[in-house]
C-alpha cells in the first residue's frame, strides 16, 4: 500500500520540528513571557496573547476564534493559571489541524494510476517539490511518471527533466509551446499501458487572477478524467510559507477555482510566520500534506499536526 499520506517516520518528525523553529523562536517567546508563574488569567493576559498569534501570521479570522475559546473556559472557570491556559491553546490549534478532511475523490485508492495536479504561482517551489515527491514515492515502492505540462517556459521542462533523472522517473514530455491538455492525455495513456501507479503532473505556474490559465487548467483536468476515471484524484497547491498572508489568499482561489485537496508548504525553515499552517487549515478545511524542510531531493517530510504543534511550544 503506497502511504502517499500516511504517517511521518520519526527521523522525518526531527526534521519537521527543526523546519518550525523560527516561528517557535517568534511565537513561543511571547507564549512563554506570558503564560508563566502564577500570573492570573484576566482580560490583558487575553488581549496580549491574541496579539502573539497574530504576530505568528495565524490570521485574524482564526486568531479570534481561539481567544473567544479561551476566553469562555475561562469565564466558565476551566482555566484558572497560566499552565492550563497554555495547554488548552496547543489543544485549539491541534483540533484545527487534525479537523480537514482528506478532501481527495473517495475512488482515488481504486484508481490506477493515481493522478497528482500540482498547481501554484511562480516561484514558490512547484517543479523542486515535484521532484521530491516523486523520490518520496518511489522509495515507498511506487512506480512514478511526471508529466510535463507546464509547457509555457521551456525552462520549466528542462528542470522537471532534471528532477525526474535525479528521481529515477520516467517523464512524458512535447515540446515548448503545445498544448498543456495533449500532454496529459499522452502521460496518462502512457501510465495507463505501462501500469504505472502514480503519474504527477507539473502544470504552469499561474496567477489566481489569469481568468483563462485557470481556463486552461480546467481543461487538463477534463482530459484527465477521461482518460482515467476519477483524475485528477488530488490537487496539491503548493505555497511559500513566506508569504503569510497573502499564500492564505492565493490557497483560498485556487481552492475556489482549482478544487485543491491538500497543501505542500515550502521554506516553513525560513519564515517566523509558521502560523500560517493554522489559517489554511481552519478557514480553508485543507489539509497540509507535506513540507519542504530544505534544497536537497530528501528534504520533502509528511505534515504532522502534533509535531508541530509540539514544536511551536515545547
Amino acid at each position: 500500500m503506497i502511504s502517499l499520506f500516511g504517517p511521518p517516520e520519526p527521523t522525518l518528525l526531527e526534521r519537521l520540528k527543526d523546519s518550525v523553529t523560527k516561528t517557535r523562536t517568534e511565537l513561543s517567546a511571547k507564549v512563554e513571557q506570558l503564560l508563566t508563574g502564577d500570573r492570573p488569567v484576566d482580560p490583558e493576559l487575553l488581549k496580549q496573547l491574541e496579539s502573539a498569534l497574530l504576530s505568528a501570521d495565524i490570521g485574524v479570522r482564526t486568531t479570534k476564534e481561539v481567544i473567544a475559546s479561551l476566553r469562555e473556559q475561562v469565564t466558565q472557570h476551566k482555566l484558572v493559571g497560566a499552565g492550563t491556559l497554555k495547554q488548552e491553546l496547543k489543544n485549539q490549534i491541534l483540533k484545527i489541524l487534525v479537523a480537514p478532511a482528506a478532501n481527495s475523490n473517495g475512488n482515488a485508492a481504486f484508481a490506477q494510476p493515481r493522478v497528482i495536479f500540482v498547481v501554484g504561482v511562480n516561484g514558490t517551489g512547484k517543479t523542486t517539490t515535484i521532484g521530491k515527491l516523486s523520490n518520496r514515492l518511489k522509495k515507498e515502492g511506487a512506480s512514478v511518471m511526471l508529466c510535463a505540462a507546464d509547457t509555457f517556459r521551456a525552462a520549466a521542462i528542462e528542470q522537471l527533466e532534471v528532477w525526474a533523472r535525479r528521481a529515477g522517473v520516467e517523464l512524458v514530455k512535447q515540446k515548448s509551446g503545445s498544448d498543456p491538455s495533449a500532454v496529459v492525455f499522452d502521460a496518462l495513456s502512457a501510465a495507463r499501458s505501462r501500469s504505472a501507479d502514480i503519474v504527477i503532473v507539473d502544470t504552469a505556474g499561474r496567477l489566481h487572477t489569469k481568468s483563462n490559465l485557470m481556463a486552461e487548467l480546467d481543461k487538463m483536468k477534463r482530459t484527465a478524467a477521461k482518460i482515467i476515471p476519477g483524475a485528477p484524484h488530488d490537487v496539491l497547491l503548493v505555497l511559500d510559507a513566506t508569504t503569510g498572508q497573502n499564500g492564505l489568499n492565493q490557497a483560498r482561489e485556487f481552492w475556489s477555482h482549482a478544487g485543491v485537496t491538500g497543501i505542500v508548504l515550502t521554506k516553513l525553515d525560513g519564515t517566523a510566520k509558521g502560523g500560517i499552517v493554522v489559517a489554511i487549515a481552519r478557514e480553508l478545511n485543507l489539509p497540509i500534506r507535506f513540507v519542504g524542510t530544505g534544497e536537497q531531493i530528501d528534504d520533502l517530510v509528511p505534515f504532522d499536526a502534533q509535531t508541530y504543534v509540539n514544536s511551536l511550544f515545547d
